[in-house]
């Protein structure tokens, strides 16, 4: 079980002169369940090195038992400081894409060709897809085929725009996923404000929030050993 996760590069919020990046829980949680399951990881980003973890996610409030594990996880922090940029990546080479959120997203993977390529091609290889929060926001510019994006007629999830409401960053973000999601004729649905909700429509997995991560990670791996 060979999984690719894809890693923001992007840490401006925007104009605001605040710091984003990745959320640091959406990564450690779908990392632990993939590594406990088993799998072997890849980490890249656009940039490669060491991704930008948005400064919110690491106070007290936003820590829980998967960060606090890699904090303690020398080798996990390694592989995060060193990810691969995703030029150098092949899907060829990967069972399963999946994609942490945080607002990093909306700005930098939602218009990299690379990105919107390995997606395409998962897609084509019948692969395992799985988003979480902020992170569907890259599904924006794949198309399977002309006029049909790739979550066109599916059922999705992803940061709702009432969560993007109660973070105050309505008016910030280059777009709301929510809206950009049915726009692109999905079927979008949303459980309560920061409690789980994991959608898997066939081989796309998709998480609403933070609490979602851990959740959508374990659809993937069921998603693979089903086969």
């Amino acid at each position: 079980m060979k999984v690719l996760m894809v890693l923001t590069s992007h840490d401006q919020m925007g104009d605001t002169g605040h710091k984003t990046g990745f959320w640091l829980e959406e990564f450690t949680a779908p990392y632990y369940v993939f590594k406990d399951a088993g799998a072997d990881i890849t980490i890249a980003s656009p940039k490669g090195g060491q991704p930008p973890v948005d400064p919110n996610s690491e106070t007290d409030d936003a820590l829980t038992e998967s960060t606090r594990r890699f904090e303690q996880d020398a080798h996990a922090r390694e592989s995060l400081a060193s990810t691969k940029k995703l030029a150098d990546v092949d899907m060829n080479d990967y069972d399963a894409l999946f994609y942490p959120g945080g607002h990093g997203p909306l700005w930098d993977l939602v218009n990299d060709d690379k990105s919107v390529a390995l997606i395409k091609t998962a897609y084509e290889q019948d692969k395992v897809i799985g988003a979480v929060c902020h992170a569907p926001a890259v599904f924006k510019n794949v198309e399977i085929k002309p006029g049909q994006n790739l979550v066109g007629g599916r059922e999705v999830t992803g940061f709702s725009n009432s969560e993007e409401e109660a973070a105050g960053l309505t008016n910030v973000v280059p777009f709301l996923l929510e809206d950009m999601l049915k726009q692109n004729t999905a079927t979008y649905s949303k459980g309560d404000d920061w409690a789980p909700h994991i959608v898997v429509d066939g081989k796309l997995i998709t998480g609403q929030n933070p609490a979602s991560s851990e959740g959508a990670a374990k659809a993937v791996v069921q998603t693979l050993q089903e086969g």
